[in-house]
């Protein structure tokens, strides 16, 4: 028997909102697992990419992932795991820093045996590469099988990955497909095998309404999935509907209603009523205790639809429009850091330069369109689309690129 936590979409390092505290709560979720794996004592924790949020964590993630990790290896239970969207660089990834530690195992087409499992990985890999994938996997001889992954999968929700095509053409006969990417958790059956997200373990968008947690699998007999919730910070959905004549006192009574202590309060509105305000209702929120309150005002992304485009949530609108330039890694790289919230006003330009100027003197492929100069094969590093331009990673999909400077900062922080 083999029993190990299947985790995902942790996006540690994600500053939520422009909030600090949320940042930490990403952090504390992934610590929070580790701790539950130690408790229980499982043979491993897998985790099913976008470990961290973005290509450049920054020293604060980095240290509570190696704290967490350092906890993990100091319970003899391995972390396996593999590359998502988020982190995958075009130079090196922090997995493989974590891997030369001794602290984590980056699985890829040879298994890795724990318990009587073979654990195999398929890193996240961009939808114009997957007629290239051929999905060739070493043999094994433990009694059960499963293949860890990222990407949008059928038949679940935005799936485009066909499951079937990789059941079929895999080498190995594969038990459970253990995946990350979607956010929402949920497990189907397909061809034989189980198949199941874990979801995140911390709400990377306002959508995701239900509990986070993860996945504990069990393989014995056959394959036992079960749900394990984790104790995140309270979100508060308050959903209002006005009436004609009815206003911001009105939706202040309604957010009032809620317990808001620390909890991120999201707030919709819809109806017939009057112009509303963000700020009263942001005042009103933050009286009652709510760490922060994010207002949507749906009767003006009705209005917004005829020239498509939405402001409800601003990152998520630039971040759908930027995914779908194909731009080149260089671009996106400076996209990201005029949009950073880590890096000071005054800094940017500065900092603009001096990305480019490491660029063009070490990574001059960098300026090259997106997709034109990489290849994406199974179990092994992908290119530099970060995003899918789906919803399940909607307000979490920040498209970063990085060069070779990436391993001058691995290097640092060593």
């Amino acid at each position: 028997m083999t029993r190990v936590i299947h985790t995902g979409d942790t996006h540690v390092g994600y500053q939520q909102y422009h909030s600090p505290e949320r940042r930490a709560d990403f952090r504390r979720a992934f610590a929070a697992v580790v701790d539950d794996a130690i408790e229980a004592d499982v043979d491993a924790v897998v985790h099913a990419g976008d470990l961290f949020h973005d290509r450049r964590p920054e020293l604060p993630d980095l240290m509570a992932v190696l704290s967490a990790l350092r906890r993990l290896d100091d319970a003899d239970i391995p972390f396996l795991a593999i590359v998502g969207n988020h982190e995958a660089t075009r130079t090196g990834e922090w997995l493989d820093l974590f891997e030369g530690t001794g602290l984590a195992t980056r699985l890829d087409d040879s298994p890795e045996i724990v318990g009587d499992t073979a654990f195999y990985g398929l890193d996240w890999v961009p939808e114009s590469r997957r007629d290239e994938l051929e999905y060739e996997f070493e043999d094994h001889d433990a009694a059960h099988a499963a293949l860890v992954s990222h990407g949008l999968f059928t038949p679940f929700e935005f799936g485009e990955w066909d499951t079937e095509t990789v059941l079929g053409d895999a080498t190995v006969e594969f038990d459970a497909m253990l995946l990350g990417d979607n956010h929402k958790a949920d497990t189907a059956e397909v061809a034989g095998t189980w198949v199941t997200y874990c979801g995140s373990t911390e709400r990377a968008s306002a959508s995701e309404e239900d509990a986070r947690g993860y996945n504990l699998v069990t393989f014995d007999d056959g394959v036992d999935i079960r749900r394990r919730s984790l104790d995140t910070r309270p979100f508060a959905f308050v959903s209002v509907d006005l009436a004609e004549g009815e206003g911001v006192e009105r939706v202040r009574e309604q957010v009032r209603q809620h317990d808001l202590a620390d909890a991120v309060c999201i707030v919709e509105i819809t109806g017939e009523g009057e112009p509303v305000t963000p700020a009263a209702i942001e005042e009103a929120g933050e009286a009652e205790g709510a760490l922060l309150v994010r207002v949507t005002d749906r009767r003006e992304i009705d209005e917004e639809a005829d020239i498509g485009v939405s402001f409800a949530d601003p990152d998520e609108a630039v971040n759908e429009r930027v995914s779908e330039m194909g731009l080149s890694t260089a671009a996106r790289d400076v996209d990201e850091t005029v949009r950073e919230s880590k890096v000071a006003d005054s800094n940017v330009r500065e900092e603009v330069k001096n990305r480019v100027t490491d660029l063009l003197g070490d990574d001059p492929g960098a300026f090259e369109p997106a997709g034109d100069d990489e290849e994406a094969v199974a179990g092994g590093a992908t290119d530099d689309d970060a995003t899918d331009g789906s919803e399940a990673d909607a307000e979490a999909d920040e498209p970063t690129a990085n060069g070779d400077d990436e391993q001058g900062t691995m290097e640092e922080y060593l």
